[in-house]
C-alpha cells in the first residue's frame, strides 16, 4: 500500500499572500533583467557628473530600439572582464576617427557638436593612443571616456567597447536624495 505525501492545507488568505509575493518577485526579476536596473558608482572616474556612491537607474531596453548617441552616459560590460559593469561617456561611434588634442576631443577632425564633450579636459596618456594619435573606431564598437579624465580607466587604456557588451543608458541618479536628478 502506498502512502500519500503529507499535504499542507493553507488558508485562502495565506495562499493569496504567497501568490502575491511570488508574482512580485517574478515581476521584479523580469524588470531588472530586461527593462531597468540599478547600479552603484564605485569610483571618481565620472566626476563631477557622477560621484562615488551615487546610485543610478539604467535603461536596459532603450538600445534595442535605437542606437546609442554620442554624449550619452552608458553602462557596459568591461571588455577585459565582462563580469564587471563600467560606466563612461560615449565619445566615438563605429566608423569614426577619434583624436584627443590639447585636451579636446575631435571626431573626424572636428570638435563634437555635443556641448558636454566640450566641457571637459581630456588627457591622452593611455596605452591606446598618445597625444595627437588618431584612433579609428571599428564598426559595431564604441570609444568611451570618463568625465574625470585624469582618474578614468577608459578606451584610452583598453580600447573599444564592442556592441554586444552594451548594457544600457544611464537615466537618473536616485540616491543619495540630495543628488536625485535626470542625467543628460
Amino acid at each position: 500500500m502506498m502512502r500519500r505525501a503529507p499535504f499542507i492545507k493553507l488558508s485562502p488568505e495565506v495562499r493569496e499572500n504567497l501568490e502575491s509575493i511570488l508574482w512580485a518577485v517574478a515581476l521584479a526579476v523580469v524588470i531588472r533583467t530586461f527593462i531597468i536596473a540599478p547600479f552603484k558608482i564605485p569610483s571618481g572616474s565620472m566626476r563631477p557628473t557622477l560621484m562615488e556612491g551615487d546610485r543610478i537607474l539604467v535603461s536596459k531596453f532603450l538600445y534595442r530600439f535605437r542606437e546609442p548617441t554620442r554624449g550619452e552616459i552608458i553602462v557596459f560590460r568591461y571588455p577585459e572582464n565582462p563580469k564587471r559593469p563600467f560606466i563612461k561617456r560615449l565619445v566615438g561611434l563605429g566608423g569614426e576617427q577619434v583624436e584627443i588634442k590639447d585636451g579636446h576631443v575631435l571626431i573626424n577632425n572636428l570638435p563634437p557638436e555635443e556641448l558636454m564633450l566640450q566641457a571637459f579636459y581630456y588627457h591622452n596618456q593611455g596605452e591606446f593612443g598618445q597625444e595627437g594619435d588618431v584612433v579609428q573606431v571599428p564598426e559595431d564598437s564604441y570609444y568611451v571616456l570618463g568625465d574625470n579624465s585624469s582618474s578614468s580607466h577608459d578606451s584610452r587604456f583598453w580600447g573599444f567597447v564592442p556592441k554586444p557588451l552594451m548594457i544600457g543608458k544611464a537615466l537618473c541618479v536616485f540616491w543619495p536624495p540630495h543628488r536625485i536628478r535626470i542625467l543628460h
